[in-house]
């Protein structure tokens, strides 16, 4: 089987995007033609497109909706590294920055004119709108330009990825356990504050200074810390049972490995990133780490990032306990990620005596590395 197919990188993450109409519309084997193009299940992925770690082992199936001219439909998959499984549960804000781009060029919305183009995005995974504005230049989208977000290494044209009312993604709640923050008892592990936010993703906030940690830990630490990795996955196991994610904790990690997403916070400090470089706590106004698939995520996720910049805007939350006082009630925040500084900026009004987060938005990157074709051996997918 020859399916067509682009690599596309999308701020801090790598993808293998599809047009809806290449790939079978059998759900069940439309999975295993995409875990066979990626070589899951296999450590190496040494026989596809996937790259090993979870950051570059994701799929975007792009489609077009009856009706809406600069529209697209947009399909998120996380697919498995080691096991059998692909996770359609949420999205990634990362990817949702080159969905635009690959649309125009795919000839699914019309070409744009002026100097900027935006594009609306329907996310069937989240049934949430996204909207992304490029730049433009005689008539393409301009992929080139200064800015380097942190996690990336080269310079880029700045893309605004903006998600409207992004509370509720995947359980239909800002909030799903009612309550801004909650107490997790756990035998033989100890007592764990968290709070539990729907918005952009599903993401559980831990404290740091309960999982004996300073906050300021890299990724790379942080997984060679065996117990602490197996501390955060079976919290965030049983807060997926308890939202209805999940039956049972041991299915949460096998089916649900990537929603909800869990990471921890601590209050602003100075740290050094990941590229070695000294970030002056005053530049941020919280510092967060967070884990995807069972592993530590190397930057910081988008959807991750707006649930931290409206989990910092409600008050008694874990990650409002730790937020700089000038960044409660702003219009953006800083969150000290592994390399650094990342700002996002976020859009609340009052309604009825609550809080409704209307627009989150980050400044991304997006450039497209390849076009070609993928080899799928027919036999492999039972055809």
């Amino acid at each position: 089987m020859r399916i067509p197919c682009s690599i596309i990188r999308g701020g801090t993450s790598k993808a293998v995007f599809f047009n809806e109409k290449d790939l079978p519309e059998d759900r069940a084997l439309r999975e295993r033609i995409i875990l066979r193009a990626f070589g899951s299940p296999d450590a190496r992925q040494i026989d596809g497109l996937g790259g090993a770690n979870s950051l570059t082992s994701k799929v975007a199936i792009i489609g077009k909706p009856q009706g809406e001219e600069s529209a697209v439909n947009y399909t998120f998959g996380q697919v498995s590294v080691t096991s059998r499984v692909i996770d359609w549960t949420g999205n990634c804000g990362n990817i949702s920055s080159a969905v635009g781009m690959y649309a125009i060029d795919a000839g699914l919305v019309p070409p744009p004119e002026g100097d900027q183009a935006t594009v609306k995005i329907y996310n069937t995974n989240t049934s949430k709108n996204i909207y992304v504005t490029m730049p433009v230049k005689n008539g393409k989208i301009r992929t080139e330009g200064d800015l380097i977000i942190p996690g990336t290494v080269y310079p880029g044209a700045p893309f605004l990825v903006e998600f409207e009312y992004p509370a509720g993604s995947v359980t239909g709640k800002l909030l799903p356990t009612g309550n801004a923050s909650d107490l997790l008892e756990i035998d033989g592990l100890g007592a764990f504050h968290y709070s539990f936010v729907d918005a952009g993703n599903p993401v559980v906030f831990l404290l740091a200074e309960e999982l004996g940690l300073s906050g300021t830990e890299l990724p790379e630490q942080v997984e060679k810390m065996q117990d602490t990795l197996g501390t955060i996955e079976a919290i965030r196991a049983r807060v997926a049972v308890a939202a209805g994610i999940a039956a049972d904790p041991g299915s949460a990690t096998a089916k649900s490995p990537a929603i909800p997403k869990i990471g921890f916070v601590s209050k602003p400090r100075d740290y050094v990133s990941s590229l070695g470089k000294n970030i002056d706590g005053g530049s941020v106004d919280l510092v967060a780490r967070l884990a995807s698939m069972q592993k530590m995520h190397r930057a910081y996720m988008v959807t991750g990032a707006v649930a931290t910049a409206v989990a910092s805007q409600i008050e008694g939350s874990v990650v409002w306990s730790v937020t700089r006082d000038r960044a409660k009630g702003a219009s953006r925040i800083f969150i000290g990620q592994p390399y650094g500084p990342m700002e996002v900026s976020v859009e609340a009004r009052e309604a009825g005596g609550e809080i409704v987060f209307s627009k989150a938005g980050v400044m991304r990157t997006a450039r497209r590395i390849s076009d070609g074709f993928v080899y799928v051996p027919a036999c492999d997918v039972g055809l």
